[in-house]
This record gives structure tokens, sequence and C-alpha cells, in this order.
């Protein structure tokens, strides 16, 4: 392999040497010295940057079908300091935290373990997300590279996935991975599951008597469901177990809280801790409910963009009286049969474990409410969606308040945050909307802007209450996290009291 630097003469117009006197020196992204890896069943595969349980369960669900993953611990304000330590500045917070967390990582095998740093980059390799679009996110792959350089781990390796290309990877990481259907399938399965605990977590932890009773119900869930994947047993039955357990954890949900509709950037929406300034339980704690960003958002979203970039490849063929390629058949089926799939596992897996309340976002639907708004060939980041369901939000009731949160600087979400939310408030003025973002730093005004925002929610959320008509007899029902009935209002608890 060739040097990571070739040097690099600067001349001035003169032609000599540049005028500092010195040689520059180019990036390249490759490793000085040949490294020889270790064998692929002796790799390591290291993921992680979904939610904290979602990590988990996909760790053990793909060890089940002899991948050897570890999932990374959550992202951490010492993360975030150490990518701004190793990176380039100007970057954006998930880049921080998430290249950050690596590096502590396997700073840690090599001071806390004892693995050398050669032994460290030739066992492990790193999983993560790429692609293209208008902002910082097609720069990760590099900057994963740069910051591990500076940081004595040179030739580490990175795999990466990107959402409309399935994996790709360089020469030497080609057959690292098994890209099998069961590897996708089994992948999917965690996920799903994870997003459906998720929400039942976030559900029923705001009306808890128990402070901490639903964090520990979910845990043996969660482990329930990891030795379900272990032993290859019904994941079905599994959750069908899990009902028991979150039944037994006492609620008093005729408590009005302000429901609050939390997106934005993807991971500055999803993460659960130091990346958004632990958003959902500082919400959780000033008496709201939240409703989370699920993965399966984002994975509907890239099943119809692949459709509808098929639907217009054949429509422009017969515009132009083309011959429509009919091998476009096995994409459409193909596309048909993931839509289908994914739709089918979460339905039954909700159903198992009695979440009966939650749709599966309709992509047609929120296509149509945010097209005159915002184009739909915009696919970077997370495309109209954020548009879409402040739009939702407002018309079919869901929340008292929507926050968008974002990193700073993030450039597609603040053009939609701050550009075009405000032509959509302008037309809805009832929505009540916060674009916020986050740096890793600077909490205090971040809490307070929430917090201000969060009033008018909370206020909406109880006179929606107080004006229902409470019953004198309240049935015990009403109280298990099974009952969930369907009707216009916003907060659970005047859901419910209207259900009665």
């Amino acid at each position: 392999m060739s040097a990571s630097c070739s040097t690099v003469k600067m001349t001035d117009k003169n032609g000599d040497l540049n005028f500092l006197g010195q040689e520059a020196t180019q990036w390249r992204d490759i490793p000085k010295e040949p490294i020889e890896y270790v064998p692929k069943k002796e790799t390591i595969m290291l993921a992680g940057g979904l939610t904290i349980l979602q990590d988990k369960l996909i760790e053990t669900a793909l060890h089940s079908i002899g991948e050897n993953f570890v999932a990374l611990p959550n992202p951490d304000f010492e993360s975030f300091q150490k990518g701004k330590a190793f990176g380039n500045r100007g970057q954006c917070n998930p880049t921080y935290f998430t290249v950050g967390n690596l590096v502590k990582y396997l700073q840690n095998l090599r001071d806390e373990k004892g693995l050398s740093e050669k032994e460290i980059v030739q066992k492990y390799v790193y999983v993560t997300a790429g692609g293209c679009g208008p902002c910082r996110f097609g720069m990760y792959i590099t900057e994963y590279k740069k910051a591990l350089r500076d940081a004595g781990f040179d030739g580490f390796r990175i795999t990466s996935f990107e959402h409309d290309k399935g994996i790709f990877q360089g020469s030497d990481e080609e057959s690292l991975l098994n890209l099998s259907p069961k590897f996708f399938i089994t992948l999917v399965k965690a996920v799903i599951i994870g997003d459906i605990l998720n929400i039942l977590g976030y559900k029923m932890r705001p009306y808890e008597l128990e402070v901490g009773a639903t964090d520990k119900a979910m845990e043996v869930c969660r482990l329930i469901i990891s030795e379900a994947f272990k032993k290859k047993t019904n994941l079905t039955l599994a959750l069908w177990s899990c009902r028991k357990i979150l039944s037994e954890v006492k609620l008093n949900r005729l408590q009005p809280k302000a429901k609050v509709l939390v997106m934005g950037e993807f991971w500055a929406a999803m993460t659960e801790g130091d990346g958004n300034y632990n958003l959902h339980r500082f919400l959780e704690a000033e008496g709201a409910e939240c409703i989370p960003q699920p993965i399966l958002n984002r994975l509907m979203l890239s099943i119809w963009e692949a459709e509808r970039k098929l639907h217009k490849k054949e429509d422009l063929a017969v515009e132009t009286d083309k011959k429509i390629d009919f091998s476009n058949t096995k994409s459409r089926l193909m596309i048909k049969l993931a839509k289908t799939a994914v739709k089918t596992h979460f339905s039954i897996y909700a159903k198992a474990i009695g979440l009966h309340d939650y749709e599966i976002p309709n992509m047609e639907k929120l296509a149509i409410l945010s097209e005159q708004y915002y184009t739909l060939d915009c696919e970077g980041g997370e495309g109209h969606l954020e548009v879409a369901h402040l739009i939702e939000s407002v018309k079919d009731n869901l929340s008292h308040l929507t926050i968008s949160v974002k990193p700073f600087g993030c450039m597609p979400s603040s053009a939609v945050s701050d550009g075009v939310q405000s032509l959509v408030t302008n037309r809805f003025p009832s929505a009540n909307f916060l674009a916020i973002e986050t740096s890793g730093e600077g909490a205090a005004n971040f809490y307070s802007r929430v917090q201000m925002a969060l009033f008018k929610a909370k206020q909406s959320a109880k006179e929606e209450f107080e004006a229902l008509e409470i019953p004198e007899h309240i049935p015990e029902k009403v109280h298990n996290y099974l009952y969930q009935p369907h009707n216009d209002k916003a907060g659970s608890a005047a859901k419910l009291v209207a259900s009665l």
C-alpha cells in the first residue's frame, strides 16, 4: 500500500516554495504501512448509534446468526469532547458524538483492556451509516478515519451502509459482512421490536406510580426477547409473555400531561443521552409525554423513495416513447415484498405485546400533506417528513407541542425548520412548534426554550382534560396500558376520559 500522505510543494506565482518555506501534505485515505488483518471469523464488528435498547437487541440478534457484533456504549459528553479533539473543526453534533464515541471505546480497549493499537486495528471493524445528501453526512467516513489516525489507530477499517445502495465497502472489506437475507431480516426484526418497546415505554413512563418501574419492566422484556433470539424460539410468543410484566407496572393515567412529538434530524431526535441533552427524559421530568421518533419511519421512507424512483423511471420511458425495461419488475416485486414484510412484522409484534393504537406511517398520505411546501425529490436527511409530521400533528390533533431538534448548523434541517416551517405555521396558526438546535454545549439555553414552549402545551392539555365530564366511577382497566381507546383527543388522559 502507498503511504497515507504524499508531499505536495506549495509554490507562489514565481514558482518558489510557499511563503512560509514549508511543505504541505495532502490527506490520503489509506494507512501508512501495510496491515495484515485477522481472518473474517476472528473479526469483531462494532456498531451503534440507535437507541440504547435497539443497539442491545441488534447485538444479541446478530450473535444468534453467527455474526460477531458488539454494540458500543451510549455516546456521552466525554465522547463529544474526544470527537472535537480529534475531528475537524466545524462538524455537526452527531459527527463529534459518534466519532468521539468510537475513539473513546478503542482507547478503552487499549488503556483498560490491555490490547495494543496494532491488535485493535487488525481485529476490529466499525459498521456505520453513510450516504450522500445536502449535509456533512457524506463526509462521515473520512471524519472517522481522520480521527482514528490522529488517535493512533491508523488503518482501522470502516464499513458503511448507504440507504439507497445497500452496503458499499472498500476492496479490503468486501467479504467482511455476510449480507444474506437472513442478516437483513434478523436486523430489521430487532429494530422493529426495539421501536415497539420504546413506544410503549414512552407511553407508560410519565404515568408510573413507582419511579423507575417502567424501565425495570422494559429491561426484563429485553432479556426475554434477547433469549428468544439466542435460542431461536418464537419472538411473537416472547413478546406475548411481556404483557404480564408490563401490566404489573402500576399507572395513574388520568393525569393531564402535554403530549410532545419529538422529530427533526434523525440522530438528534432519536438518541437518548447527552447528544440531545437527554431531551426525552427532560420532557418527562417536566410533566410531558413524548411521542418518539421510531426507526420505522426512516425505514418506510427509504422504501417509499425507492418505489418513487422506479415509478419516475417508468413514467419517463413512456413519455419518451422508449421501451420499458421489464427488469424493473423484479425491483417492483422486491420493494413490495419489503414493504409488506416490514408492515406485517410490525403489526404482529405490536399486537402480541399489546401496542394497539400505533399506526404505521402512511408515506403516501405524508407526501400529499407536504408536497406543496417541500419538494418530494429532495432526499437529503429526513426529506419531507418533518414538514409532513407537523401538518399531520395539527390536522389530526396528535400532540400539544411539536419539537424539531437538530444539530447546530445542520444544513437541511435548519433550512426546513427555520425556513419552510415558518410558512407551515403561518398557514396552521394553531400549531405549537419549536425548532431547537443542539451543539453539545449550552444546555441551559436549550432547556429554557423547551420549557417556554412546554408551558403553552401544558395549558392546552389541561384545558382539553378539564373540558370533559369525568365519570364518578373510573374502571380499573383505564390504568392498564393495554386499554388504548381511539378518539380525537390529543392528551392520553383526555382520550381515556372521552372513551368513558
